[in-house]
């Protein structure tokens, strides 16, 4: 296995162990079909308490799966796509 094949893998290896939880697919889930969200709108979906979405956001947005912005006093996230992470959600959870 080459240096790049490495690199490539443990990209990879590190998206999928950022998205191995139930609320953090769930939030991934609603971000690809609603596009960049607030927190409040991921906890109505979710039905979790929005510290949990926050600290759920977190690990994702680390990772490099989410990325945030400030609109007025609201963050928005959304999915940061550079690694496929749409089409691999999507194929993993048999959405189209």
């Amino acid at each position: 296995m080459s240096k790049n094949d490495y690199n490539y893998l443990q990209r990879k290896a590190e998206i999928l162990k950022a998205i191995a939880h139930p609320i953090r697919l769930a939030i991934l889930r609603g971000l690809i079909k609603n596009g960049p969200t607030n927190v409040n709108s991921l906890e109505t979906c979710i039905d979790v308490p929005t510290a949990t979405v926050s600290q759920h956001l977190t690990k994702i947005r680390y990772a490099g799966i989410v990325s945030k912005k400030r609109k007025g006093t609201y963050i928005y996230y959304d999915i940061v796509d550079e690694d496929h992470v749409i089409d691999m959600i999507k194929s993993f959870l048999g959405e189209k």
